[in-house]
């Protein structure tokens, strides 16, 4: 099936375009950043955030899907587009702005990666991170106990980690001593949703992917079922016929000393 799906992911854009504004909303550079990098950019929706902000700013959105940078091309033509990979790019001069949006969960080894995107960062600029911090909600683990069965186990053993992130006190212990100072905070959203299999809707969008693109489209389809089976009793749709969802993100602003 297929790894993407722009259309897909554009769902829920209100939603999920929050915790984006959040963290925008909370950077104040003592001067505007002149470079950017927003690293795993996907369709550049928000990308399209940093870009009102700061308009003046050298943008530069990466992101190892050709389907997302093909939908954000068109988005955003003044924007320069690259395909990369998130562990290993380095920009060709250093940003004062390194921005991160939902997608730093699909990327192992934390210990390491988070130190070395600091240092891709220009004196006095700021590494911005957020990511989702979901991992022991239904919506998630779920998924992971229907990937171990018997059926699916092989196919998707290691399709992504259950546990991609660090605690919040490991950030910090990586951070301080390499930043001049580090703002760390979670926020969990409460989505009020609407239309049959919400919760369902919205992963297959994200989440999901990374075990539908190991399945053809007929194993997909019954992973899916099974799954929306049990998201419909772990959220269970209100008399009103909308749909609550909690939802904890992770977020980060390490500046660097000037």
């Amino acid at each position: 099936m297929t790894v993407w799906d722009p259309q897909q992911y554009a769902q829920f854009w209100d939603q999920r375009r929050r915790p984006a504004l959040d963290l925008v909303a909370r950077l104040a550079p003592a001067e505007p950043p002149a470079r950017i990098l927003d690293l795993g950019c996907g369709p550049g929706t928000v990308t399209t955030l940093l870009a009102g902000r700061w308009p003046a700013a050298e943008i530069t959105g990466v992101d190892s899907s050709p389907e997302m940078l093909a939908e954000a091309r068109a988005l955003l033509p003044q924007v320069t587009w690259r395909e990369g990979d998130l562990t290993t790019f380095t920009p060709d001069q250093a940003p004062d702005l390194l921005f991160t949006n939902a997608a730093l969960h699909w990327v192992p080894g934390h210990e390491t990666l988070i130190p070395r995107l600091f240092g891709l960062v220009a004196a006095g600029g700021s590494l911005a991170i957020q990511v989702p911090d979901k991992w022991d909600q239904p919506s998630h683990t779920i998924a992971f106990e229907i990937a171990a069965q018997d059926r699916w186990r092989e196919a998707l053993r290691g399709a992504i980690d259950p546990h991609p992130l660090l605690s919040p006190d490991r950030y910090l212990e990586l951070l301080l001593p390499l930043a001049a100072d580090v703002d760390l905070w979670t926020t969990t959203y409460h989505h009020v949703l609407e239309g049959t299999d919400p919760v369902v809707e919205w992963f297959l969008g994200s989440f999901l992917r990374a075990f539908l693109s190991r399945l053809d489209e007929a194993d997909g389809h019954e992973f899916v079922a099974e799954y929306a089976e049990a998201m419909r009793r772990a959220y269970p749709t209100r008399a009103d016929g909308r749909t609550v969802m909690p939802f904890q993100r992770l977020f980060l602003i390490a500046r660097a000393e000037a």
